[in-house]
């Protein structure tokens, strides 16, 4: 799915209006430098590099949303957890597209 559909709706967007409505964990893997230049409200900065011993900040989490700069980062995030076991992760793709959704 191409970012513009995930945008400007048709895609995933409309999904993560509702999951972010319904208290999503919402976790920005980028540096924390990147984190430092603008974030999403409300969300929590636990680095790519840092996720699997940052495992348990995870648990009994309803639904999680992963994102960063461009989805690379947060797509390579959602593996990881998936691969931990997490059934709830969804790869929201960039920070901004996270952001439009939070109030």
């Amino acid at each position: 799915m191409s970012i513009f559909s995930q945008i400007f709706g048709g895609g995933p967007s409309v999904d993560l209006k509702s999951v972010i409505a319904e208290g999503a964990f919402l976790v920005d893997v980028r540096t924390p430098g990147e984190f430092a230049d603008g974030s999403v409200k409300g969300s929590v900065n636990i680095p790519l590099d840092n996720l699997t011993k940052e495992i348990a900040r995870f648990q009994d989490k309803k639904n999680i949303i992963v994102f960063c700069r461009s989805g690379n980062r947060s797509g390579m995030a959602k593996s990881l957890l998936e691969q931990q076991g997490f059934k709830n992760v969804i790869n929201g793709g960039t920070w901004q597209n996270v952001a439009q959704f939070v109030h």
